[in-house]
């Protein structure tokens, strides 16, 4: 099967070639972790969750790398902390640290809700700070960057080639309201790669003194530590093309130039509700977390967010909403007490997946397979793209999927009789799992009364999670 994706620095729908087959790989930028995901957080990492179980279907799971960071080195993150402090009395280095740790938890805790699979890695900025240091030093001696007044900036005169992955004049940059201005710049388009922090903030020491590094540094340490310096996708949203991916493209081009990076760029559309721009002063800003508290399964949240074309803008509409839930109701209705482990995705679904990811054209064929009466096929197809899933509560779902991550290790360590242990006593107590070339998935059986079943699961989550860790260490 033929894959075909847009590229966003060509602007023309490329036939996905792989550097390496045995290893595809493809970067994410994820969350700023300071405060609760909006359903605009949650397109892209929907979207991409969806293209990382393309890519495994047809490499193999093993064979397909995904990396989706964590940003938690940034100045939003610093000016809540600041506002914490003052009630919290903490310091602000262990409010900090708390702050992120938590919405971490809350970000993993509302993207398990929508089916979404753990990525390969998911790297914390604060961890890689040592690469991003030796970056930066790449950079300077290569005469590609400039310390003025503490900072060390980019200097995008050095790199012709600046704007090139947007597609963007000198001039139409400048015009750009997120580019900084700031009085030690040489130019107003270059960007800062570290900053200073004083006492009241976060810092690392370096060359260059105390201080912390600019944002469009950390995804190009983290990526080119995790992928290599070159790879095969790099994704977001389209508000990250300019400036930050156009940043990251142009810094490590010039700290690798023997190396090419991204070779295929993937950009998502923006979310409105009701056809306006989501903002909380037009107090229409949904967060995940309160879409589901609102009674809105995640299932229901995923199959809006795919019924448009990824790199179309999406407007998120209470009638949509209702459409979603309804359609989901009556396949759940022609599915009730289908077991898909014995069939494939659909090839039409598939087929449309491997075209730019036409979850349209997917959705098309699913409601083909329901009035067919294809439960089997429909099922199977729709587990594939994350719905139809189970009705765990978050905390467990959250459990379930760190099994899963644990069980994917300890098959990765070719620790079979480990893993084999985990998914037999998952299936114990209604956890199927299923494993094929896209991965290892998993759905909910009802066996018995519910609570009983819940009281089962949880315990043997537990002990399958201190079982797992131990026996990866022998």
């Amino acid at each position: 099967m033929k894959i075909s994706l847009w590229n966003s620095r060509t602007g023309r729908k490329e036939t996905f070639t792989p550097l390496q087959p045995e290893r595809v790989r493809m970067y994410v930028c994820g969350p700023t972790v300071y405060d609760r995901a909006h359903i605009g957080n949650a397109r892209p990492v929907v979207v991409f969750d969806l293209l990382f179980s393309l890519l495994r279907h047809q490499y193999g799971q093993q064979q397909v790398v995904y990396v989706r960071n964590i940003t938690d080195i940034d100045d939003k993150i610093n000016a809540r902390a600041l506002e914490l402090n003052n009630s919290l009395g903490a310091s602000l280095l262990d409010t900090i640290r708390s702050i992120t740790d938590e919405t971490i938890d809350w970000f993993h805790e509302d993207m398990a809700a929508l089916g979404v699979l753990p990525p390969t890695h998911e790297p914390r900025a604060t961890d890689y700070v040592r690469e991003m240091v030796d970056m930066i030093g790449e950079l300077l001696a290569r005469r590609h960057a400039y310390v003025r007044e503490g900072h060390v900036l980019f200097d995008t005169r050095s790199y012709p080639e600046y704007g090139s992955l947007a597609r963007r004049s000198p001039r139409d940059m400048r015009a750009g309201a997120r580019v900084e201005v700031a009085p030690y710049k040489t130019s107003e388009l270059d960007f800062v790669l570290w900053k200073p922090s004083d006492d009241t903030l976060p810092g690392w020491e370096s060359p260059w003194g105390r201080g912390r590094p600019g944002w469009h540094i950390e995804c190009s340490a983290m990526s080119s530590r995790l992928l290599g310096t070159s790879f095969d996708i790099h994704g977001g949203g389209s508000d990250l093309l300019f400036p930050h991916h156009e940043n990251e493209a142009a810094q490590s081009a010039c700290a690798h130039p023997e190396a090419e990076f991204a070779r295929l760029w993937m950009h998502n559309g923006m979310i409105r509700v009701n056809g306006q721009k989501m903002s909380k002063s037009l107090e229409n800003f949904l967060t995940v977390r309160q879409l589901l508290e609102q009674g809105i399964a995640g299932e229901t949240i995923r199959l809006v967010l795919l019924g448009t074309h990824y790199r179309q803008q999406l407007d998120w509409t209470d009638r949509r909403v209702e459409e979603a839930r309804s359609i989901l109701g009556e396949w759940r209705h022609i599915t009730a007490g289908i077991d898909e482990s014995d069939r494939n995705c659909h090839r039409e679904v598939l087929e449309q997946l491997a075209d730019d990811l036409n979850t349209p054209g997917a959705i098309s064929v699913l409601h083909r397979l329901a009035a067919d009466g294809s439960a089997a096929e429909l099922k199977a197809s729709a587990v594939f793209m994350g719905l139809l899933g189970d009705d765990l509560s978050d905390q467990l779902r959250k459990s379930v999927m760190e099994v899963m991550r644990l069980r994917d290790q300890a098959r990765n360590q070719r620790n079979f009789d480990l893993s084999d242990r985990i998914r037999n006593q998952l299936g114990d107590v209604g956890i199927i799992v299923r494993d094929s070339k896209a991965g290892s998935r998993y759905h909910f059986q009802p066996v018995g009364a519910r609570d009983a079943q819940m009281i089962a699961i949880d315990t043997t989550l537990g002990e399958l999670t201190r079982m797992a860790k131990v026996g990866m260490q022998h």
